[in-house]
């Protein structure tokens, strides 16, 4: 049995005094889509932040295919092929969707070639030499996304993808998450629409207070759903 791609163990947070994250474990495989649920403040994104070493202060243990990187600098963790696409997207506005998407450097051999991205993305083509913020919502996501998949990451974590984007967009960013998964991408999503989440993950984590509380599969979902409703609020 191979190592799991990303193994998280016993992952202390603090934001200054605040102390956000209180143990949490669990470990993602190679080509695994696994989603982190929980309501809004149970650490979520914080744990997201942690792995690319973007919180004040972390302790515990953070293996990338067996690398520790609990004391490793952010720009050294993303060149072990690890691409976030924050909930804020972080496109910049003076740039055109083209000088965007090749802002970040190559990370690994592998990446995507623009021409794939746009085949990909067709939406991003007719738009290559808008500027930042002339895109709608759903082509800045889309635009966040692909500017991580040019670099060569091959573990993505996507905060929200889908947060407060209209249904046809939403659907289109889960045939990409597909799409990914079916190249071999190994995938960590934040999500509170458990809507689009449900169909896409091989596994899912509840989040409560900082730590892991819950962990099950796809095949074990509609076993659990009276459970997440009490969780979740879904």
């Amino acid at each position: 049995m191979s190592a799991p791609f990303l193994e998280v163990k016993d992952l202390q947070g603090w934001y200054g005094e605040s102390h956000v994250l209180h143990g949490v474990n669990f470990h993602v495989n190679e080509g695994e889509v696994v989603t982190l649920l929980g309501r809004n403040g149970a650490g979520r994104t914080s744990t997201m932040r942690s792995i690319m070493g973007l919180i004040g202060r972390r302790t515990g243990s953070i293996k990338v295919r067996g690398v520790e990187t609990i004391g490793m600098a952010t720009h050294r963790i993303a060149r072990l092929g690890i691409g976030y696409c924050p909930e804020e997207r972080g496109i910049f506005s003076s740039l055109s969707a083209e000088e965007n998407l090749m802002l970040p450097p190559t990370l690994a051999e592998g990446g995507m070639s623009v021409e794939q991205i746009y085949t990909m993305f067709p939406n991003l083509r007719e738009r290559a030499n808008s500027q930042g913020t002339r895109l709608s919502g759903g082509e800045q996501q889309m635009l966040a996304v692909a500017r991580i998949l040019r670099t060569g990451a091959r573990l993505l974590l996507l905060d929200e993808i889908s947060e407060g984007l209209a249904p046809v967009i939403v659907q289109k960013l889960a045939e990409m998450v597909i799409a990914l998964r079916k190249q071999g991408y190994t995938i960590v999503m934040v999500e509170q629409n458990f809507v689009f989440a449900a169909p896409l993950a091989d596994r899912f984590m509840v989040m409560e207070h900082g730590e892991v509380i819950q962990e099950f599969t796809q095949a074990e979902l509609p076993a659990r759903m009276d459970r997440l409703h009490e969780y979740l609020g879904v």
